[in-house]
């Protein structure tokens, strides 16, 4: 009885779910006939058993060219429903173009490419892509023409099918560590939903008690039609699709579920390299312990927390001691060269890209705000973001400021793609000290965006800007603010500790001293405004990670695998409603703590004056 109470409810948010889709699916572009021959810099990638004919490459050709665009994604028209839905879900017609940091996506049947892109993404097979293959070229392309990616419809393609090996492939992209739970999620709430709504069927006494079930039926059927009537997408399958929906949605994710994969390529040596050098043990990963500050040389020192790798879990214990002098808080034994070089390994490249990808991709918005802190104090020429990595900051921030030259600089080769992509105009790959007598004068802004509590020596980096910045330049920092009352109650589980990867942690009174000490004037200061609301979602995510870490990372051992892989993804699905609601929780409470002079992480604007500035470092 309580089951049948929601499910008018469910029948709702079908139908509301498809209006929305609709909104997005009548915006797709629709190609036109064009009769322009397809210029020479033009290539075309087809799946295999697509074909184009003539007219849909002219077609194809002439789009790009009024539209100015270097990628465009051929969609048919008849694309399966199931596909057709899941497009208008994760691709947004009407803001994909200039959504900078937006993925990749089209129909997985065709693409157009100008022949600059495809040479600079290293694209080299044109013909015969599985569908897994053209749903990776379609994210890859996207990052190498972020503002000149668009779709469009053509019913001069001929669908092909997804097969379920293709289909769990393509997810195994967009979920890298929780495919399982995904799959799992979708059979065992879909294969619910239809056992309940049979028994409420076969089990109603009066046609009154079987009405909510069949409006289920009936919105379920009648979705994939609301969702692409009077839109250039007209599903092939649409029919079969709405009357065989209850059984065969839970069967086609079933099927995915089935499929087995193959063991990702390097996996095994990997394993091998990670025993090796773990069977050395963990403690020659460890400078000396100290026992005085290293931001102010104060020897009051007492016990912050401790805290193992939550995120990756790594082997390895690590300590943040704080000053009661000056309130720095640091990690007491910090890591060597060697323990930073184990610990970033693989993280932000490797078998962790993915995964920080979609956080990076994400916080978009986020960026484009710390750009406008610039508004009203200057109109930036030449910014170097130092620790810039794959230039996801530079991209977002050209929205805000398309004018200026945007560099990066970092130790990691991510800055040399982020300059492939086209993300940056000019990328520096090492140590910001070292190269800041090279760079003196060349910017008028040098920001660190959650860099200084990755560094050995934050001080010295701020030498460094002081170095680089003429008088009159600006300098922004942003990092996580360790006097963040989550921070205290939560302890350990507080995700801005990151542990082992931030050594620092720098209250904002002595940032604001330090670059007093260098020349510069603070200029404006957000706490509020530079809150990232995932506090609460974050705590119940590390708690379940702790409990059944990732079985595929290589640092972990091989055994067991498969069952603690399904121990994880029981965990994860229990899990399921607490991280809901943090999620939501934390989305409540933002707009609130923006108003507020406190968050988890603050921002420093800070003018570079006429005086030398720079001082020699405490640590």
């Amino acid at each position: 009885m309580r089951f049948r109470s929601t499910l008018p409810l469910v029948a709702a948010g079908l139908l509301g779910d498809a209006l929305w889709r609709r909104s997005r699916a009548a915006r797709l572009a629709a190609l036109s006939p064009s009769g322009e021959p397809v210029p020479d810099d033009h290539r075309f990638v087809t799946a295999a058993g697509v074909t184009l004919d003539e007219a849909t490459r002219r077609a194809a050709s002439a789009h790009a060219r009024e539209r100015d665009l270097s990628v465009l994604e051929l969609v048919p028209a008849g694309l399966d429903a199931a596909r057709a839905l899941e497009l208008v879900r994760r691709v947004h017609p009407g803001t994909h173009r200039t959504a900078r940091l937006a993925q990749g996506g089209g129909g997985g049947h065709a693409t157009l490419v100008t022949a600059d892109v495809a040479e600079r993404a290293g694209i080299t097979r044109f013909a015969g892509l599985g569908a897994a293959e053209m749903e990776e070229l379609a994210v890859r392309l996207k990052r190498y023409a972020p503002v000149e990616t668009d779709l469009a419809v053509t019913s001069g393609i001929t669908p092909v099918g997804c097969p379920p090996a293709d289909r769990r492939a393509i997810l195994r992209g967009r979920w890298p560590s929780d495919l399982p739970v995904y799959l799992s999620g979708n059979v065992i709430g879909l294969s619910a939903l239809a056992l309940a709504m049979g028994r409420d069927l076969l089990g109603a006494r009066r046609v009154r008690e079987a009405l909510p079930a069949v409006a289920v039926l009936a919105a379920a059927a009648a979705q994939p039609y609301l969702a692409t009537a009077g839109t250039p997408l007209r599903p092939h399958d649409r029919r079969r699709f709405a009357l065989t929906r209850p059984v065969a949605a839970p069967y086609r994710w079933l099927r995915v579920a089935a499929e087995r994969e193959a063991p990702r390529p390097g996996l095994d040596h990997a394993r091998r390299e990670y025993a090796a050098e773990l069977a050395a043990g963990v403690d020659r990963f460890y400078a000396p312990r100290r026992d005085d500050c290293p931001w102010c040389g104060s020897k009051a020192l007492r016990h912050r927390l401790t805290s193992g790798d939550h995120q990756h879990h790594r082997p390895g214990i690590f300590t943040l001691d704080a000053c009661d002098a000056c309130g720095h808080v640091f990690q007491n034994p910090r890591l060597n060269t060697a323990g930073l070089d184990f610990h970033y390994r693989d993280f932000y490249d490797g078998p962790g890209g993915p995964e920080v990808e979609r956080g990076f991709r994400l916080a978009g918005p986020h960026y484009r705000d710390r750009a406008r802190m610039l508004r009203g104090h200057a109109v930036p020429k030449a910014w170097l973001d130092v620790g810039g990595g794959h230039g996801h900051f530079c991209n977002a921030a050209r929205d805000v400021w398309p004018e200026t030259r945007f560099d990066a600089l970092d130790m990691s080769v991510s800055v040399k793609e982020a300059e492939d992509r086209g993300w940056i105009d000019g990328g520096h790959m090492g140590l910001f000290p070292e190269y800041a007598d090279e760079l003196a004068g060349a910017y008028d802004v040098v920001s660190m965006h959650h860099y200084l509590e990755h560094t050995m020596d934050p001080r010295a980096e701020l030498d460094a800007a002081a170095r680089v910045l003429p008088p009159g330049g600006h300098l922004l920092v942003e990092v996580p603010d360790p006097e963040w009352i989550v921070g205290r109650l939560a302890g350990r589980w507080w995700h801005a500790w990151f542990q082992p990867q931030h050594l620092h942690f720098v209250p904002l009174r002595n940032l604001v001293a330090a670059l007093a000490e260098r020349g510069f004037e603070v200029v404006a200061v957000e706490r509020g405004p530079a809150n990232q609301p995932v506090d609460l979602l974050m705590i119940v995510m590390m708690l379940a990670h702790r409990v059944v870490p990732d079985p595929d990372k290589p640092w972990r051992s091989a055994r067991y695998r498969r069952l603690r892989g399904a121990a994880r993804t029981s965990v994860y699905l229990a899990a399921g409603p607490a991280m809901f609601g943090a999620a939501a929780l934390d989305q409540f409470l933002h707009p609130l703590i923006k108003r507020t002079g406190r968050s988890n992480t603050y921002r420093v604007l800070a003018r570079r004056g006429p005086g030398a500035g720079a001082t020699s470092s405490t640590g």
